[in-house]
């Protein structure tokens, strides 16, 4: 099992039509190792299950000073300056990118994959949910602690097993030929499930549970009033998070 990562960023890609199984299959020949001899964690790498042209993927670093140089590395080497005219005729947008950190001590990816051990086999049927609460920028400290007080247990208790929990990274974008989404503050989880039909299981029994808001105080209850966005998203055949 891998301890993963100080630094993580969250990138969702929007694609021309028809175009992502093209971007997948580049990626994931030639991004992966290309990324990870530089430092990089490449997490996962995702189809959203709900948008046939978004393809999401987190990677992560062990701090803001060898993210800046690892991604400077990268993207002023030979492999990127390949292929990246390939790479980037089959995006629409690449910008929209949160910088996030783990919420609290532990909270952080635990990868219990090793790349090396991957099996050339689809990874089945599993599916990866990852639901962004947008917060006021002083709520997430508040957010985190109700999050593992009151929320945590309820999701586990109907089935969810949640696999990371990250909040805004603060520190200054220290490589800005690659923008990410600033003055957003976010608090994000991530929960896996082995199938769609688990997932909806999950859902079902959420909704019999008792509102996490009842307990909720009126500083964390106003971060309800925010429409929280859930992404649905489908591991790759080599993604580490699955």
């Amino acid at each position: 099992m891998t301890s993963c990562c100080p630094v993580v960023e969250l990138r969702q890609y929007t694609l021309h039509a028809g175009q992502r199984d093209a971007l997948i299959e580049l990626f994931e020949r030639e991004f992966i190792e290309s990324q990870e001899a530089l430092g990089i964690s490449v997490i996962g790498q995702f189809r959203d299950r709900d948008d046939p042209n978004r393809f999401v993927w987190l990677r992560g670093f062990p701090d803001m000073t060898a993210r800046g140089a690892a991604l400077a590395a990268f993207y002023g080497g030979q492999v990127w300056q390949a292929h990246r005219t390939t790479a980037n005729a089959t995006m629409l947008d690449s910008d929209n990118v949160l910088l996030l950190r783990p919420a609290s001590g532990g909270s952080g990816f635990a990868l219990t994959e090793r790349r090396d051990r991957l099996s050339d086999d689809p990874p089945g049927e599993s599916l990866v949910v990852a639901t962004i609460h947008y917060l006021d920028e002083d709520a997430i400290a508040g957010f985190a602690r109700f999050f593992a007080a009151t929320m945590l247990p309820t999701i586990v208790a109907a089935g969810g097993t949640v696999v990371a929990t990250l909040a805004t990274e603060s520190a200054e974008n220290n490589f800005p030929r690659l923008p990410v989404r600033e003055d957003e503050p976010v608090f994000v989880w991530l929960c896996r499930f082995p199938d769609l039909v688990a997932y909806e299981r999950f859902g079902m029994a959420l909704r019999r549970s008792e509102d996490w808001r009842a307990h909720a105080s009126p500083e964390i209850l106003r971060q309800f009033r925010r429409k929280a966005e859930s992404l649905s998203l489908v591991p790759t055949r080599r993604s580490l998070l699955r």
